[in-house]
């Protein structure tokens, strides 16, 4: 059977450049990075390496950027670690209602803790509401974490904006930028962003690592105790092999990034041409924002799409109902549903995200079953 892999929002493949850089590690360089014989001083050159290698792309120093596990450690650690390390300042926290779960759901539990949490609304094309974010700062704020671009729609934030609305105010921006790490250039201190989160699986990197971004002038508490790693900022013997593959993964996207960049875009106007031409009842959530050319959030009028995933996985098309992180759940898209997409909508929506190696030939394949069941579903 044919496979079409349209779900690399959700996570990528890793790279044959990645596996051979972690592969040769996994063999050649296995001392602990704490150690200070000559295999531990290996494998702490190497870390340190990648982790300069890392800071250059993002205009920083290399010790402003802690490995982790991913986007949720990444998270939980900033906004809890901030909130512990400015306790004194107090216990206001400002996000959107369309974060990732990793986010929201730390918010809802910080509330339960006893912290005051804003939530910002969004406007029917998913874009933060800037003057309720600017009315809502206080006394007491500590940390404004809004995401760079939406990981069910693509829709990217007005990222520059909030950063000068919060420069000089001494509160910590965070962004989520795990969607759009390697899909461009971005450079935190030019957007006044403090901290920033990233995952190496959503750019062609092993899973079960990644980093933050946090600027030299501000701190946060570690959340893992025990050892002192990451300059005391997160406890645990560094994942070496993976951050060699995240490092790995970094300089490949840095490298071929015009040209992944002006074939994913020809990719995503096709897909999206296709679609609005050949099937009736269709509307693109977010489609008048500015949003990442990997992600189409589609809503198929008159379609269940449980059972449209379904008769699609059958034809070996993999795409997602929304967020991975929230697959299992059974819950309609909070994204979705604060823009203002209604009950039948909610249930009809469902993510296509492209990648470097999508074809158009992988697109015409999804598209023709796609008009087929359609047709099935609705009756025709």
């Amino acid at each position: 059977m044919k496979l079409v892999y349209l779900d690399n929002a959700a996570s990528t493949k890793i790279s044959a450049r990645v596996v051979e850089k972690m592969m040769e590690s996994y063999s050649e360089n296995y001392g602990n990075p704490s150690s200070t014989h000559k295999l531990g001083q290996k494998a702490r050159a190497a870390v340190e390496k990648t982790r300069n290698v890392i800071a250059g792309y993002l205009g920083a120093e290399g010790k402003e950027i802690i490995f982790t596990s991913g986007g949720a450690e990444g998270n939980n650690l900033v906004i809890r670690g901030a909130l512990n390390a400015y306790d004194y300042k107090g216990k206001h926290i400002i996000t959107s209602k369309i974060e990732h779960s990793s986010v929201l759901k730390t918010c809802q539990q910080l509330e339960r803790e006893g912290y005051e949490v804003t939530y910002i609304d969004v406007d029917e094309n998913g874009v933060v509401n800037l003057e309720q974010l600017k009315n809502s700062i206080r006394k007491d704020t500590v940390i404004v974490s809004i995401m760079y671009a939406n990981n069910e729609t693509g829709v990217k934030q007005p990222i520059k904006e909030i950063g000068k609305i919060l420069k000089n105010t001494g509160i910590m921006f965070h962004t989520d930028a795990v969607q759009s790490m390697c899909k461009e250039v971005i450079f935190p201190k030019d957007l006044n962003i403090n901290a920033l989160t990233v995952a190496s699986h959503k750019f062609y990197g092993p899973k079960g690592v990644g980093f933050v971004y946090l600027d030299k002038n501000f701190l946060i508490e570690k959340e893992i105790w025990g050892g002192s790693q990451e300059r005391n900022r997160r406890a645990g013997t560094e994942n070496l092999q993976g951050i060699l593959g995240l490092g790995t993964a970094m300089e490949e996207a840095y490298e071929n990034m015009d040209k992944i960049e002006a074939m994913e875009e020809e990719i995503h106007e096709y897909l999206e041409r296709r679609l609005k031409n050949e099937i009736e009842d269709i509307k693109i959530n977010g489609e008048k924002s500015p949003r990442l050319k990997t992600i189409t959030n589609l809503c198929l009028k008159g379609c269940d799409i449980q059972t449209l995933l379904i008769a699609l996985d059958l034809r070996g098309i993999c795409v997602s109902g929304g967020s991975a992180c929230m697959s299992g759940a059974h819950e309609d898209s909070h994204v979705l549903k604060e823009m203002g997409l209604d009950s039948e909508e909610l249930k009809s929506s469902f993510r296509i995200s492209i990648g470097k190696d999508t074809t158009i030939e992988e697109i015409d394949y999804f598209i023709d079953n796609l008009k087929e069941i359609a047709k099935i579903e609705r009756g025709i």
